[in-house]
């Protein structure tokens, strides 16, 4: 099976991500990850995306796109794949339809009011890159698993993060769109329970959809 994972920053997509890979036998392919590895092997295309990166521009849609589909070549995505931040926008959709064929959009809707408060009160390690919430420190500023530092990520500020909330619903508001005319996007709704529940709710429906 074909799966695109949409969900606002914050809204746990990573470990959903980890999860639905884990269970479904799925290669997780992150842009992120596909632009690094093509950037660290000097390919062209990650030559030419490293020459916008170093610029300080957005990587243009066409180039994203070809980078995707040059992935989906390889040998790992013939049982299916998991797509986790491709398509951003209706043009990617768009071309992804002429190269791919998505079975499913798991979509995780979440509050923006929920989304502020976990962001900017979030807290990461410098040594192991483990995740916190000052809730859950009680004024602790050392990592629990290795003792490194704590710190607040630059963009976790309340300016910074409602502009990236409010680009990502500008984009995607017509992705969900498109894609609930397929009548093809899984809605779930993301909250403060452990993330164990709402893969529980996102496998129940993916289990159904592959027959198992």
């Amino acid at each position: 099976m074909n799966i695109i994972l949409l969900g606002a920053p914050g809204a746990g997509k990573g470990t959903q991500a980890t999860k639905i890979s884990e269970r479904y036998g799925l290669p997780h392919i992150s842009t992120g990850d596909i632009f690094r590895a093509n950037i660290k092997n000097g390919t062209e295309i990650g030559k030419l995306a490293k020459s916008y990166i170093d610029a300080g521009k957005l990587v243009p849609d066409e180039v994203t796109c070809a980078i995707v589909k040059d992935r989906l070549t390889w040998d790992d995505v013939a049982k299916g794949y998991l797509l986790d931040g491709f398509p951003r926008n209706l043009f990617q959709a768009e071309e992804l339809d002429k190269f791919a064929k998505i079975d499913a959009v798991v979509n995780i809707n979440i509050d923006f009011a929920l989304l502020m408060d976990r962001l900017c009160g979030r807290r990461v390690c410098k040594e192991c890159g483990e995740s916190y919430h000052v809730s859950t420190l009680g004024g602790k500023t050392t990592c629990e698993r290795c003792g490194g530092e704590l710190y607040q990520r630059k963009d976790d500020n309340p300016e910074t993060v409602k502009s990236r909330l409010e680009v990502y619903e500008a984009q995607t508001a017509p992705l969900i769109e498109y894609y609930t005319k397929k009548g093809i996007i899984l809605n779930f709704t993301g909250t403060e329970a452990p993330a164990e529940v709402l893969f529980a709710e996102i496998a129940k429906v993916l289990d159904e959809k592959m027959g198992l």
